[in-house]
């Protein structure tokens, strides 16, 4: 790969250990690795590119912690329902997905994802309908050049066990266990500057027994891989939690193992002071989701509180269809907002937010290769043009801006030190054939008249 030099940042935002924003900024990046950070004179001779960043804010590629992605076939839907009732109204829907809705869902929210300057993210795939596998989102990764974690999701308790999910969109556990040990062994990636990682992933509490839960716990540590599930979203999932389980869900957590660094839940809106400290204790990570906590009024989760406690706190867009957006810097946006509106404006700011979205979401993933511009990192970056309507008047402190103002795209965007989005246009997919595709499928799929 040849050296790439990025030079003349007006403001570079590198988030590293002394959290410098850097005026006039250059970066130097060799084979896909950050080799020096600083001003011009400070680079290495002789790049084999340069490009002229002038104009523009340039901070690390951000990180996505949660989501969906099939479900951006099925946006704006039940559209005034909690949790559990706009489950049970789009399960049906999705049991009709197959391995090309799949695709095309992913390799969609995966573009606009990385427009708004996200290289990183872990999608939680917790339904395998018809002809569906975790390859299929993997392909649509590898193609459009997403660093990605790859979530093997699953549900086995139905209804008439006395889960939320039909019967018929559940699967065996054992079949569950071999097929996530299958996917682990075929495609998990250790190494420094892995661009793919398998989790292993149960889909939540109300989905899946404690026994699945203990051994998918025991299964991922055996093979040194991460754990994710949602837990506690609102109070539906909390009341299911103590009739079922007769537990809290962090008690619930800690007895089944699924507490530490290798673990985050997402959401953990209704977590009470005790668990949060738990969390903050065992250093477990949780991935906040506030659009979609609104969308379905789940409720506000207590994030200054979990980051005094010293828990792992990233940012996720959830489901395209509880959040229905997956415009990651937006997400930072609302979640600096939706701390402040219980009447504290100083709850969490700009900076905070990012940091969430960058540090804090590699953190949560297990990663300190990427979420900071520093040498020995991974060149994963985004930069957005300052010339824009949505700067204007906030020159002034343009890297708050990017929070505040939330500027509609990146105009730069490099991951792996790859070239990914140029002049704000995505380099690796034909977007409008792919969005013209995408709601085919979704017609079809919402009105079931394949």
């Amino acid at each position: 790969m040849p050296t790439l030099l990025l030079k003349n940042i007006h403001t570079l935002v590198t988030m590293d250990d002394a959290r410098r924003e850097i005026a006039n900024g250059a970066l130097f990046i060799r084979d896909g690795v950050i080799e020096a950070v600083g001003t011009l004179d400070e680079m290495p001779p002789g790049a084999d590119r340069t490009i002229d960043l002038s104009g523009h804010v340039v901070l690390p590629g951000l990180i996505n912690t949660h989501h969906h992605m099939f479900q951006s076939l099925t946006r704006a839907l039940a559209q005034d329902l909690e949790l559990f009732g706009w489950l049970r109204t789009l399960y049906p829907i999705w049991s009709r997905l197959t391995g090309e809705a799949i695709y095309v869902s992913a390799k969609l929210a995966m573009a606009e994802l990385i427009l708004s300057g996200c290289t990183t993210s872990s999608d939680h795939l917790y339904i395998y309908p018809n002809d569906v596998t975790l390859e299929d989102e993997i392909r649509a990764a590898q193609e459009i050049g997403l660093r990605f974690h790859a979530a093997r999701g699953a549900m086995s308790v139905g209804e008439s066990k006395g889960g939320l999910p039909p019967d018929s969109i559940v699967e065996d556990e054992e079949a569950i266990l071999r097929d996530m040990r299958r996917v682990i062994e075929a495609y998990h990636d250790a190494g420094r500057y892995a661009m793919l990682r398998i989790v292993v992933a149960p889909c939540s509490p109300f989905t899946v027994s404690q026994n699945l839960m203990r051994e998918a716990a025991a299964l991922a540590r055996s093979y040194d891989v991460h754990l994710h599930t949602h837990l506690a979203e609102n109070d539906n999932d909390v009341a299911y939690s103590l009739e079922v389980f007769g537990q809290r869900p962090g008690e619930y957590a800690q007895d089944a193992g699924w507490v530490g660094t290798d673990v985050w839940h997402a959401h953990c809106v209704k977590l009470n002071d005790d668990e949060v400290d738990l969390f903050g204790r065992t250093r477990t990570g949780i991935c906040h989701c506030p659009s979609s906590n609104m969308r379905l009024a789940s409720g506000i989760a207590p994030v200054r509180r979990m980051i005094d406690a010293n828990a792992r706190v990233g940012l996720g867009v959830d489901g395209s269809a509880s959040n229905d957006s997956g415009h990651l810097l937006g997400e930072a946006r609302q979640a600096m907002l939706l701390q402040r509106v219980q009447g504290n404006p100083a709850a969490l700011s700009a900076r905070e937010a990012l940091y969430l979205a960058t540090r804090g979401g590699a953190a949560v993933l297990g990663r300190d290769d990427v979420g900071a511009l520093a040498p020995g990192m991974a060149a994963d970056l985004a930069a957005f043009r300052l010339d824009q309507a949505a700067f204007a008047g906030a020159l002034h402190d343009p890297v708050a801006a990017l929070v505040f103002c939330q500027p509609a795209n990146a105009d730069f965007v490099l991951i792996n030190g790859r070239i990914v989005v140029s002049d704000g246009v995505l380099q690796t997919v034909d977007l409008l054939a792919l969005v013209e595709q995408h709601n085919r499928i979704s017609t079809w799929l919402i009105r079931g008249d394949r």
